[in-house]
């Protein structure tokens, strides 16, 4: 009798190989050949589960944003405005193991996602539900009276944004520069700097 496999556990467990390759060696180090061998099946089985490369990173891609959205389901819960926003931006800093994992394989989409356009799509769909969460909370914290700037709150978003990405490699290269309790200090101050002034 053949054996029953369960497709979406075998894309599964090929998704986390090429995770685990990235991580450990790189994304260009992550070809199909490496991830077959990492996930303990022949090249040839891949193409049963996935179109090609890209497809296979852009799963991996997708399930680490979806482990993200899980976690901050749980993390912002009962959270509004600026509280929701400082635990937003803090989740996508490097500030533990699990998220320094998460900073590493991202960037390394950001370079792939160069010449991909397919990667370059949904880079850029996943940046844009991150972006309009972050704008939400701002507009939220500015009706609420928890922030008074003259900015243009979209121009506060990407400056946010901008700080994150660039806080989260510049730990990533230089840590012992750049500690996490220092990148947490520098993103409260600039919330800080969104507060109303007190007379």
């Amino acid at each position: 009798m053949p054996k029953i496999v369960n497709h979406s556990e075998r894309r599964e467990e090929v998704v986390e190989a090429a995770r685990r390759v990235i991580l450990r060696e790189g994304i260009e180090a992550a070809t199909t050949r490496a991830i077959a061998r990492e996930a303990g099946y022949s090249n040839g089985v891949l193409t049963h589960y996935f179109a090609d490369k890209d497809d296979i990173m852009l799963s991996a891609l997708r399930s680490s944003h979806r482990r993200i959205v899980e976690r901050l389901r749980g993390k912002l819960a009962g959270l509004t405005g600026l509280a929701a926003l400082r635990e937003l931006l803090l989740d996508n800093l490097p500030l533990d193991d699990e998220r320094a994992r998460e900073s590493v394989l991202e960037m390394g989409f950001w370079s792939r996602s160069m010449t991909s356009p397919a990667m370059l799509e949904a880079q850029r769909a996943e940046a844009e539900e991150l972006r309009y969460l972050v704008r939400s909370l701002l507009g939220a914290a500015a009706t609420g009276g928890e922030i008074a700037t003259s900015d243009d709150l979209d121009d506060v978003t990407e400056r946010l944004l901008a700080l994150v990405d660039g806080l989260s490699a510049h730990h990533l290269l230089y840590p012992d520069r750049l500690g996490t309790a220092r990148l947490e200090r520098m993103l409260d101050a600039e919330l800080d700097r969104l507060r109303p002034t007190v007379a």
